[in-house]
């Protein structure tokens, strides 16, 4: 499995897709091929922090991530780490934020793991997240964004789910490397997470 990690981490496109049809076909444990993504993924994120790699790398990071788990997906199904769905999660990047990356490979990373998860895009208004928890009722909302002026649209969500009646009915989670225990206290989440895998343990936890 170290082969797809050190690949990815390397952008080398080809060699991670062949890899991992050739570990699908050996009947390799798809999870642990997932995990291996997984590792990648964290590799071109440190190496993204230390100035190697640009948005283009994570851009291309992203789309293996998401060319691997096609692959793979039906591999899990019926297994403990996919099988039926297991409650909904609303995934957005909030107004005034147009990064997307990281919040669609954790909602793959959750779809994986049994979750359906609806996801509304980059620059959501904030009626909008609004409306849409009313009618869809997921048991986390998932608000990502990666600039400092998406912390007070996440707040105002917070608020207005509060408003609403709703603050009760659904878990607020927050996404973004810049996230801390600072901006999640300022927001009024329940929750912040830096890596995709967090999302998962956090849903599993809810039951």
């Amino acid at each position: 499995m170290e082969k797809i990690t050190l690949a990815m981490a390397d952008m080398l496109e080809d060699e991670v897709l062949a890899l991992t049809d050739k570990y699908l076909a050996e009947g390799k444990d798809p999870k642990a091929i997932l995990d291996a993504y997984q590792a990648g993924m964290t590799e071109v994120g440190k190496r993204y922090e230390a100035g190697e790699y640009f948005v283009s790398e994570l851009i291309l990071a992203g789309e293996m991530m998401q060319a691997g788990s096609e692959k793979i997906k039906p591999h899990l199904k019926g297994s403990s780490a996919g099988g039926p769905n297991k409650g909904r999660v609303l995934i957005a990047t909030v107004e005034g934020d147009i990064h997307d990356i990281g919040k669609n490979i954790a909602g793959t990373i959750m779809e994986l793991a049994g979750y359906e998860v609806k996801n509304l895009g980059e620059d959501v208004k904030i009626s909008s997240i609004i409306e849409e928890v009313k009618a869809y009722k997921p048991k986390l909302l998932g608000l990502s964004g990666l600039l400092t002026l998406a912390y007070d649209p996440m707040k105002a969500v917070v608020d207005q789910l509060k408003e609403a009646g709703l603050r009760n009915e659904v878990k607020v989670l927050l996404g973004g490397s810049q996230i801390d225990e600072h901006i999640l206290k300022y927001v009024g989440a329940d929750i912040f997470a830096n890596d995709a895998m967090t999302n998962v343990t956090y849903l599993n936890s809810l039951g």
